[in-house]
């Protein structure tokens, strides 16, 4: 398994090892003994969920959780490319409003996994896009929770052109800004 972390405590980008022959290729898309033994252990995974994208330039999130209904995430490209970013959004972390981001594609098949704790989001590069994620936690409406993917502040390098205006849905084009967050931001386990 390839393993690489980041400056930031929690996220870890990773890649499980494909079996070729003639016919094509095997892999294992999850194991939890071996993200155990790196250091990545959630308590339970309770859902899977998938999306599809039509257009280049679709952008989902910044979306999370609060407890204790915070949810961490094991993301996976099926079909095309994306720039997968997540955010600390941990109140009292050192690295509070920082970002890490990754390119996850299907020819590669690297995940990223996101602990509660952090906002999530992509960008789509390729049109029809589609994603699978792990969740442990349940969607609560009440507990959930959106990040302006433009908030200035965190100073995220969206990879598109200047000109280009991404497809946002209307829950994420009216995200707030973190600032306006940080009072509802409790401590995440």
């Amino acid at each position: 398994m390839e393993i690489e972390r980041f400056s930031i405590a929690g996220p870890v980008h990773f890649a499980m090892p494909r079996f070729r022959d003639a016919r094509g290729y095997f892999t294992e898309t999850f194991n939890a003994e071996k993200l155990k033994a790196e250091g990545v252990v959630e308590p339970h995974w309770v859902q899977d969920n998938q999306s599809y994208s039509a257009e280049i330039f679709t952008l989902r999130g910044l979306h999370f959780q609060l407890p204790p209904f915070a949810q961490a995430k094991i993301v996976r490209v099926l079909a095309g490319q994306i720039y997968d970013v997540a955010v600390d959004v941990r109140r009292k972390s050192p690295t509070f409003g920082h970002w890490i981001a990754v390119e996850l594609t299907a020819e590669k098949q690297n995940q990223l996994y996101i602990p509660g704790g952090f906002a999530h989001g992509f960008l789509t590069l390729t049109p029809d896009v589609v994603i699978a994620y792990k969740v442990s936690a349940p969607y609560s409406g009440r507990h959930d929770r959106s990040l302006n993917w433009a908030d200035e502040s965190l100073g995220i390098n969206w990879p598109m052109p200047e000109d280009a205006k991404p497809k946002l849905s209307e829950k994420d084009e009216k995200a707030p800004l973190l600032v306006a967050l940080k009072h509802e931001l409790v401590e995440f386990s």
